[in-house]
Formats: structure tokens, C-alpha cells, sequence
């Protein structure tokens, strides 16, 4: 977030950081100059007009209210209020303007389904959706920085001939892949696909949207892929998806099949851009169908990155 804030330019007068107890008094070198850390308490939001929130849902729950009523703007990247009628989901580049209509908060989508959303919204808009299927490959860093040691950790034991020991996931992720990602629902799908669906929907203002997602943990550390198939209302020409992609906004076209150029997660690491390619016409759908692949920085677009953007909009 602190990257964002500097790179994006965002015009911060004062900075106040919050963190836990045992941390509190630690001095952090930043853009905007040492910071010592403190513990929250409502002095810093009667001081503070935006305040960025990435504690977890209990956190954001806890000091919801008590932020509101000092007149500072909740931007949660927690899923606590994703899904409360009175609380905007906002990707920028989708609908800003729904970031306008809050009541003292604003809800940060989940990362696999902002990394979605930006590739997928300029295809709805032109060419209609009337299904869309998602494969997602998601890094270890999703279940954070326990999940990533754990990748490397289990990495090394099983080179060394020992037995890895899941901790952070159901199963072994060294050398692995884990069809499962967050707790099982009624339906079968995990509450992580869910997600996608639902968020999905709100986000693009369109509940008729039909989307099926599947959620895998692959052994990677960081940034998520989708593959995503889809069927349009109106007949798809490749090459006109491929110029709509190449002039909207958070996405960058990579699709140089001939080169062996097409979207990975080492490629997008770091960087503010969704990736885009692959595109194709889908085989099952014909004319009416597209298949593409995505990559995207999950701890940048999938958060902290769409975090900021959504402050820029009261700047």
C-alpha cells in the first residue's frame, strides 16, 4: 500500500500507521518519511480523512462504526461488508462511480476476482456475456506469508528425501496442486469460487451474470492465473477483442503465441497491470465463444494497489 501511495502519486499530508500492540513504537522507513507505529484507537480516524483497513474481517467489523462516525472513509480489503447492500464494491476502472454512493465505507473485491473482472468487463460491455467458466492457478502468497514459507519449506524437505508436513493447506503444495481453496458451501464449490460469482455480479451491477469458477492452489509464491471461457451475446472477432483489451484501462496485452509470449505469474509480479492472452475462439461456443488467459499481481491489483485507486477517486 505504502508503494501505491508513492508511485500513484496520492497527496498524503500526514501518514499514520496502525499496527498490533507488540508492535507498536517500531519506527517505519517510508516515502513519506519515518513513521513510528501505533496501536488503533479513535484519535487516529478523528485525525485521518481516508484510512485503509487490511487487518481482517474482525478488525474492519470491530472499529467499523466507531471510524464511520468520526467522519473518515473505510476502504476495506477485508471480505466483512463485500456483500452488504450498503456498501459499494468498487474496481475503478469498472464503476467508479458507484464508490460516490457509500455510507462511510467501501469494500475491495477479492483478488482472484478483480484480476477477473478487469480483463472480463471491456468483453461484456462490447460483445454481452451469457456464461463464463474459471480456472484459477492461485499462489501460495493468497493464504499469506505462512503459505509461502510453507511452498518453500516443503520444497527443500521433499528434495531432501523428508516428509512434508501440510500446516497452512489441506495437502502437501510442494510438487502438488490443491483443488481447494477456503471452506466447501452446501453446493460443492468453495466459499473462494463463490466469491467470484458473487462479486462478479455486484461489481458489474448485473445479477443475470452467469459464471462458474474453480479455485486451485498451485506451487507457486506469488500472483494469481485464470484460463476463462466465455459465451457472448453477439458474435466475438478475435481480433477486435484484442484491440478493445489493448485500450482499457489496468490491462496489458500479451499475446504473441509465434513468440511464445502469453501471460505468466512470473512476468506480473511487481507490476500494476492485469495480463491478458491466449485469446482465441472458444471451440465448444463457435462464433459466439472466447478463451483467454490471465495474470495478475494479487497483492497489488488484488488489493492493495485497487485500494488506493478507489482513495484517488476523493482526491
Amino acid at each position: 500500500m505504502l508503494r501505491c501511495l508513492e508511485e500513484l502519486e496520492f497527496p498524503v499530508s500526514k501518514l499514520r500507521l496502525v499496527a498490533s500492540e507488540r508492535s507498536a513504537g517500531k519506527i517505519l522507513t517510508t516515502p513519506f518519511g519515518d513513521v513510528e507505529l501505533e496501536t488503533i484507537s479513535e484519535d487516529v480516524f478523528k485525525e485521518s480523512d481516508i484510512a485503509l483497513f487490511s487487518a481482517g474481517s474482525d478488525i474492519s467489523k470491530e472499529w467499523r462504526e466507531r471510524v464511520v462516525a468520526n467522519d473518515c472513509l473505510m476502504i476495506d480489503n477485508s471480505s466483512a461488508f463485500r456483500y452488504d447492500k450498503d456498501v459499494p464494491l468498487v474496481i475503478p476502472e469498472i464503476n467508479p462511480m458507484a464508490a460516490q454512493h457509500h455510507s462511510g465505507v467501501i469494500s475491495n473485491p477479492n483478488c482472484t476476482t478483480a484480476i477477473l473482472a478487469v480483463a472480463l468487463y471491456p468483453l461484456y460491455k462490447e460483445f454481452g456475456l451469457k456464461r463464463c467458466i474459471v480456472s484459477t492457478y492461485q499462489a501460495t502468497s493468497g493464504a499469506g506469508a505462512k503459505g509461502m514459507q510453507e511452498l518453500l519449506d516443503q520444497t527443500k524437505t521433499v528434495m531432501e528425501g523428508g516428509e512434508a508436513k501440510p500446516d497452512a493447506f489441506a495437502h502437501q503444495i510442494a510438487f502438488n496442486i490443491i483443488p481447494h481453496i477456503d471452506k466447501f458451501q452446501d453446493n460443492g464449490y468453495t466459499k473462494e469460487e463463490m466469491k467470484v460469482t458473487w462479486e462478479t455480479r455486484k461489481i458489474f451491477g448485473d445479477e443475470d451474470v452467469l459464471l462458474s469458477c474453480t479455485a486451485v492452489r498451485i506451487p507457486t509464491l506469488r500472483a494469481h492465473s485464470e484460463s476463462v471461457v466465455i459465451e457472448t451475446e453477439k458474435p466475438v472477432n478475435v481480433d477486435r477483442a484484442r484491440r478493445i483489451l489493448e485500450k482499457s484501462s489496468g490491462i496489458k496485452l500479451v499475446d504473441e503465441s509465434d513468440e511464445n509470449i502469453y501471460p505468466m505469474p512470473l512476468n506480473v509480479s511487481g507490476e500494476f497491470d492485469v495480463e491478458v492472452g491466449r485469446l482465441r475462439k472458444n471451440l465448444v461456443f463457435g462464433d459466439n465463444g472466447l478463451e483467454f488467459f490471465v495474470s495478475g499481481d494479487q497483492l497489488l491489483k488484488g488489493a492493495a494497489l485497487n485500494a488506493v485507486q478507489i482513495a484517488k477517486l476523493f482526491v
